[in-house]
């Protein structure tokens, strides 16, 4: 079975996965600044919660325009130039007097650049990994996500209290300076992954072609649709408790470190396909508990053991990855970070939305079941094929592109 250590001894994988982690911390610290500081301008919640989530929001906009250019430019210059317009970006943002429409303009085209940058990163790892590591792989990034996301909200909540907003924001544009060094330092030359030319035409070509196979669509929606309702819960933390959100924030980090690194490093192939939609289901089904109004502890425990089941992801990512011709690989994990974001960014307004009608708990109770209705979907979806083709062949045809 592959092992962390063996991930850090292959060529490139060490600088691309620095490279991710310097991006999420960065992102993470000028996010909490941007919208400290669009909040002291505007006094709108809703538009401090938009500096935050307006980029994830923004890459369903260039899923749907420039993801054929994800396969279609040279790895290393693509993620250096992504880098430093995230730089320019966000150093620009500290401007004095700059309008809050200037600020959002930005953000719309820095998650445009950040929605052809994920498929370019995410391809690249597919070439650099042999396939049998990929899981354990994305199980890696994962984990280094949710550590650099409670390292940023740290580390910001610092800045803004020892420098100010605009520090905090040029602090994050240093990070995506280092990552742009990273990325032009550390990773070799490589040619492009497919051939022509990149277009908005291209993009929904490339689009439709991958929605088109059953198994493909069945994929992408348990990746989007779950996970992003359950997201939405974890967007109420702080109006459910105000006083604890910190907490229940820490627990669950804590259970996604746990979950990937137990699917990640000990599941064996074998258990892989069935296990992705129970684990799903677990990632909803303790936030039932919310409807019972329970007690902080039983809400620690639930936030906890739920936040296990995003393990599921890796498991679908893998799924969809044995589904994608080898040229068009980086285009469909684009598309899935996208549409992840994009329905993450859509579920934490529905939260707040039914939570505004009803209460936090309710709301949280409420997407909860909405998850769990759509992994038994899936799950019945998933059952009802009835091509009689065995999985294995399905694959390899799909590797071919049909």
């Amino acid at each position: 079975m592959p092992r962390y250590r063996d991930l850090f001894r292959t060529p490139e994988f060490t600088p691309l996965f620095l490279l991710g982690a310097a991006q999420v911390a960065a992102q993470t610290v000028s996010g909490l600044g941007l919208a400290t500081l669009v909040f002291r301008a505007t006094h709108s919640p809703l538009l401090s919660a938009l500096a935050m989530f307006g980029p994830a929001l923004a890459q369903l906009v260039g899923a749907t325009t420039l993801l054929s250019a994800a396969d279609r430019l040279p790895p290393r210059a693509a993620l250096t130039a992504v880098a430093l317009v995230f730089a320019a970006g966000t150093a620009a943002q500290t401007i004095p007097g700059l309008p809050v429409g200037a600020v959002f303009a930005i953000l719309f085209l820095q998650g445009l650049a950040g929605s052809v940058g994920g498929g370019v990163r995410y391809g690249l790892l597919t070439e650099i990994l042999p396939r049998e590591r990929y899981l354990i792989g994305r199980s890696v990034f994962n984990m280094a996500v949710g550590v650099c996301q409670i390292a940023g909200f740290a580390a910001g909540g610092v800045l803004l209290a020892l420098l100010s907003p605009r520090g905090t924001l040029l602090t994050g544009a240093a990070l995506y300076l280092a990552a742009a060094l990273l990325a032009r330092c550390g990773l070799s030359r490589r040619g492009p992954r497919a051939t022509g030319r990149a277009s908005a035409a291209e993009t929904w070509r490339t689009n439709a072609r991958l929605w088109s196979a059953r198994p493909r669509r069945l994929a992408y929606l348990a990746l989007w649709v779950p996970n992003g309702l359950i997201v939405g819960c974890e967007s109420l933390f702080v109006p459910y408790a105000p006083e604890r959100a910190g907490l229940l924030f820490a627990c669950a980090a804590l259970g996604m470190l746990a979950g990937d690194v137990v699917v990640g490093r000990f599941v064996p192939e074998r258990w892989r396909g069935r296990l992705a939609a129970p684990l799903q289901a677990l990632l909803a089904a303790p936030y039932l508990v919310f409807a019972l109004d329970p007690g902080l502890p039983l809400v620690v425990v639930a936030v906890t053991v739920s936040a296990v089941g995003y393990s599921a992801s890796l498991l679908y990512q893998e799924r969809l990855t044995a589904l994608v011709p080898d040229e068009l690989s980086g285009h469909a994990l684009g598309l899935h970070a996208s549409g992840m974001l994009a329905l993450q960014g859509l579920s934490a307004a529905l939260a707040g939305g039914i939570a505004q009608l009803t209460s936090p708990a309710t709301a949280m109770a409420l997407l909860a079941a909405g998850s769990l209705a759509v992994t038994l979907t899936l799950v019945l979806a998933e059952g009802r094929r009835s091509d009689g083709t065995p999985s294995g062949v399905r694959t390899a045809r799909a590797r071919t592109g049909t």
